[in-house]
């Protein structure tokens, strides 16, 4: 309780230090919605000073003060929530203020702060929240809240009071402070102190802050300053935010190798990856029929991807970094992604194979500061050559990658015994992730198109036609494909579908042989036919996610990213009931550049037409300049699925 109070005085001195004017005089000179008219909130100031000790628990107070700018900001703000892990942190509201319009001041009575488990799905690890109603507000009010936390982010193995709460790498610290925000934001102010013997490095990312480090009593403490922060614009398909937007990055730990090390020994310490007598069995149930390192090592981790459901159920200590045990594993066959990597493992582990743990940050960059910017746990595999080889049993059920290349350019670092330094994942070749649709029909003398298509994907793609299937009951199967055909023409008729095996999917790629009748397709007259080549309509645009995107977005400030790299290959041959000639057709024969590409071509000969589509897109993530080439290549695909071909027959 004396550190409560003590950090809620060295808060409120700090924002007596930092602000010259009283809160009602802050709150009447920020600004009203004029000021901000696309903004319902307006933070005033938000002021966090954190003290680290020794044994790296460090006591966090945050300070923050929010002015309502309409109504939606009023309704948004009825309630002071806070979210933490029991198990790694302790919270606390300490006071809500609210400063009325009218000049009433009310202080909240935080006797009647709920704490209660927090709404949760597919992790239940008893995550809890705090709140507080504030009840009804009108623009131009204003809240003040004052929280208290020790502790850390994730939870480990310890079970006294405090110790609890120190970070898994005992004595050091770590924090990943953004300096962004949705709303306007006019000070931000973070400090923190640390004992004076220990090494700290820290960078501000993404643009600039006031910055200071001074000798405090015995210790360093360092401060941050932003003023007038900004909401960033958001753009479809951007990068993840913590790529672009302002962030601080500040971190005991003197290298990656280091934390690499920890990581190890930390699971090693704790037997995470001991086998059992029933490990051992399965795994040679699995392997019977193995034939060499490759293969043996594809059926563990398929096993484990597809047997291994994600299910995060509250285990109490050991939540956080530690993997749990091979043993609870493979009993619950159940868990997450760390769940899964661990029982990749100790199966791998168990079959003679050296392997370990490794950490990943999928959906944004990890940079340099080794602060903890992780969010995914994988496996490592090192391979008879020396080399290491990344899996990813979460990522990867029902899917012909041992490693899913959604997650390519994507940084990770491995928990080695000889340590690792920070590694980023590579590209995988667009042929990896083949697109094909290939197409035969007739137009029949009435414009019914006759005719049938094969349909081939391998990779990512494979994985988005897959779904279709392994996520569906059987009895949905004919309905997901006649739905493609039906977004086309609603009276079109499947007459016979060839799924192959969409569970053998170790097998081969996938294949789907469609036949099919449509009516009233094509118009047809004495003089001319119209139609619209069925392959070229962007038929099961979920292989294709480029389609997806907005050709609307004329420039890009950030980066952005597609799922993965493709290669899209769409080509058919339409015969036709009588002979005549091409009419001129607008349409892109090439376009984009070495990064993104489309070619395109058409012909007619005797009654036969023939059109054909190439599209090769390099990359997952891409740079703002490659938006240009990009969006080329979707307005040419997206060209060659709306421009009808028009057959003159009068000559």
């Amino acid at each position: 309780m004396k550190k409560n109070l003590l950090t809620l005085m060295v808060s409120l001195l700090l924002s007596q230090l930092l602000f010259s004017s009283s809160i009602p005089d802050l709150i009447k000179d920020a600004g009203c919605s004029k000021d901000f008219p696309n903004s319902d909130v307006l933070i005033i100031f938000d002021s966090t000073s954190v003290d680290m000790q020794e044994s790296g628990l460090s006591y966090y107070n945050t300070h923050t003060l929010y002015k309502i700018l309409n109504t939606k900001g009023a309704k948004r703000l009825n309630v002071i929530k806070y979210g933490y892990d029991p198990l790694s942190a302790y919270v606390d509201i300490v006071s809500v203020t609210i400063y009325r319009k009218s000049g009433e001041i009310e202080k909240l009575d935080v006797s009647k702060v709920y704490d209660y488990p927090a709404p949760a799905r597919m992790i239940y690890w008893g995550a809890m929240e705090k709140m507080i109603e504030v009840g009804r507000l009108e623009p131009g009010d204003a809240i003040d809240v004052v929280l208290f936390k020790k502790g850390y982010t994730y939870a480990l193995l310890y079970e006294e009071e405090d110790e609890r709460y120190i970070p898994p790498m005992r004595g050091h610290f770590y924090d990943i402070v953004p300096f962004w925000s949705s709303d306007p934001l006019l000070l931000k102010y973070y400090s923190v102190t640390i004992p004076e013997e220990k090494l700290v490095q820290y960078r501000f990312y993404n643009g600039e802050a006031e910055s200071s480090a001074t000798l405090e009593n015995e210790k360093m403490k360092y401060t941050f300053i932003k003023k007038d922060i900004m909401p960033l614009k958001r753009e479809p398909n951007m990068v993840a935010f913590s790529d672009v937007a302002p962030k601080l990055l500040i971190s005991t730990s003197p290298n990656w190798e280091a934390k690499s090390l920890w990581f190890y020994g930390v699971n090693e310490d704790y037997g995470s990856f001991n086998s059992t007598p029933e490990i051992d069995k399965k795994v040679d149930e699995i392997l019977a029929n193995a034939v060499d390192e490759m293969d043996s090592i594809t059926l563990l981790t398929h096993w484990v991807a597809d047997e291994i459901r994600y299910s995060g159920i509250s285990m109490g200590p050991g939540e956080g970094f530690t993997l749990h045990s091979g043993d609870m594993n493979f009993t619950d066959r159940c868990g997450v992604c760390k769940d899964k990597a661990g029982m990749l493992i100790t199966m791998l582990r168990a079959a003679g194979f050296e392997s370990y743990a490794a950490m990943t940050m999928a959906g944004s960059r990890i940079d340099y500061i080794p602060a903890d910017q992780f969010n995914h746990s994988v496996t490592v595999v090192k391979l008879s050559n020396g080399e290491y080889k990344m899996l990813d049993p979460t990522w990867v059920p029902f899917l012909r990658e041992l490693w899913s290349s959604a997650e390519q350019q994507q940084n990770y670092l491995m928990g080695l015994p000889e340590g690792a330094d920070l590694m980023i994942t590579p590209i995988s070749e667009p042929e990896n992730h083949f697109f094909r649709i290939s197409g035969k029909s007739e137009i029949m003398e009435d414009g019914t198109l006759v005719g049938e298509f094969l349909l081939t994907a391998e990779g990512q793609s494979d994985a988005s036609i897959r779904r279709m299937f392994t996520s569906n009951f059987k009895t949905e199967w004919k309905k997901s494909v006649e739905k493609e055909l039906l977004r086309v023409s609603p009276q079109a008729k499947i007459m016979d579908i060839d799924y192959g095996k969409p569970y053998k999917y170790l097998d081969d790629y996938i294949h789907i042989k469609v036949s099919y009748t449509i009516p009233d397709y094509a118009i047809v007259t004495d003089e001319e036919i119209i139609f619209t080549p069925l392959v070229a309509s962007n038929l099961f645009k979920r292989g294709m996610s480029h389609l997806y995107m907005s050709t609307n977005v004329t420039e890009r400030e950030f980066g952005f990213r597609d799922r993965c790299s493709r290669l899209v290959e769409l080509n058919e041959s339409v015969k036709l009931p009588s002979s005549g000639s091409l009419l001129p057709v607008d349409f892109v024969e090439k376009a984009g550049d070495d990064i993104t590409s489309f070619e395109g071509k058409i012909e007619l000969v005797d009654q036969t037409f023939t059109f054909s589509e190439k599209v090769i897109l390099t990359k997952r993530i891409y740079d703002p300049s490659d938006w240009d080439s990009f969006k080329q290549v979707i307005e040419a695909q997206n060209k060659f699925a709306s421009t009808p071909i028009i057959i003159d027959l009068t000559n």
